[in-house]
C-alpha cells in the first residue's frame, strides 16, 4: 500500500546536483536515439501520462525529458475540462483517439484519470462511479499493453505543499510565468487532503504501477523520469530496420 506522505518529495541525500544534471543530459540523449528506433521499427508505442498537483511541473519535464526526440513520432496532449461532445462520451471516448499506434509516443499531460480525481473530490461523482471507472481504466490500459505493445509510463508528480505553495507564488511575481497563474490553482490547493486521498486510491488500486517521482528538485524530477524511461527501452532490444 503506498501512501504518498511516507514518500519524500526531494532528492535523495548525497547526490550532486552537477554530477545528476550531466548525468540526465546524456540519458535524455540516450531516450532521443530509442525514441527514434521505436518510430523507425514500428513495433512498439509509447504512452507516458503525467499526473499531479498545480505546480508540479509537468510542462517543464515534457520539455527537459523529451527535448531530444523527435517531433515527427511524438503527440502532447493535454487534458482540461472536456467539451460538451466529450460530455455526450463515455469518459474514455475522448482518450483512446489519442493511444498512439505502433511506433509512436504519446505523452498526457494530465490524463483519464482525472475522471476519478477532480470529479471524486468535489463530489460530482460518487464512490460507486469512481470505481467502475477505475476497473474501465485497468481494463483500458491493459487492453493497450497486450493488443497493441503500448509501454505505458505513469508519473504521480510529488509534490510537498510547501513547495506548492512557491510554484504558485512565482506565477504571481515572475512576468514571465503570470500566464500560468490561475485563481482556481488556490481554491484547488485548499482541497490538498482530498486530492491526496484521491490520488493514493488511483495509485493502488491500479494494475498498472506509477512512478512516485519526487519533483521539489526539478533536476532531480528530470533524472528519474528520463532514468525509468530509458531503462524500460534498453531491454526491448530495438534495431534500426537494415537497408534493402
Amino acid at each position: 500500500m503506498i501512501k504518498l506522505s511516507s514518500i519524500s518529495t526531494e532528492a535523495p541525500k548525497g547526490l550532486k546536483k552537477k554530477d545528476l544534471k550531466e548525468e540526465t543530459a546524456q540519458l535524455v540523449a540516450r531516450l532521443g536515439e530509442l525514441h527514434n528506433m521505436m518510430y523507425a521499427e514500428g513495433k512498439y508505442s509509447m504512452l507516458v501520462i503525467l499526473q499531479g498537483m498545480d505546480g508540479s511541473g509537468k510542462d517543464g519535464a515534457v520539455r527537459n525529458v523529451f527535448g531530444d526526440c523527435s517531433i515527427a513520432g511524438l503527440d502532447l496532449v493535454s487534458y482540461k475540462k472536456p467539451t460538451e461532445e466529450e460530455f455526450a462520451h463515455d469518459f474514455l471516448w475522448r482518450v483512446h483517439k489519442w493511444v498512439p499506434q505502433k511506433g509512436m509516443t504519446t505523452i498526457f499531460n494530465r490524463s483519464h484519470y482525472e475522471d476519478i480525481l477532480i470529479q471524486r473530490v468535489h463530489g460530482w461523482i460518487d464512490m460507486e462511479r469512481v470505481e467502475k471507472r477505475m476497473a474501465a481504466i485497468n481494463a483500458f490500459e491493459d487492453l493497450i499493453q497486450f493488443d497493441n505493445n503500448t509501454l505505458i509510463f505513469k508519473f504521480y508528480m510529488h509534490i510537498s505543499f510547501e513547495e506548492q505553495g512557491i510554484q504558485l507564488q512565482e506565477r504571481l511575481d515572475d512576468p514571465t510565468k503570470y500566464w500560468k497563474h490561475n485563481d482556481g490553482d488556490w481554491e484547488e490547493r485548499k482541497l490538498w487532503d482530498k486530492y491526496m486521498e484521491a490520488y493514493e486510491y488511483a495509485i493502488n488500486k491500479s494494475t498498472t504501477p506509477w512512478h512516485i517521482c519526487p519533483v521539489d528538485n526539478r533536476w532531480y524530477r528530470d533524472y528519474f523520469m528520463a532514468k525509468t524511461i530509458v531503462n524500460a527501452l534498453e531491454k526491448l532490444e530495438m534495431k534500426l530496420p537494415s537497408p534493402k
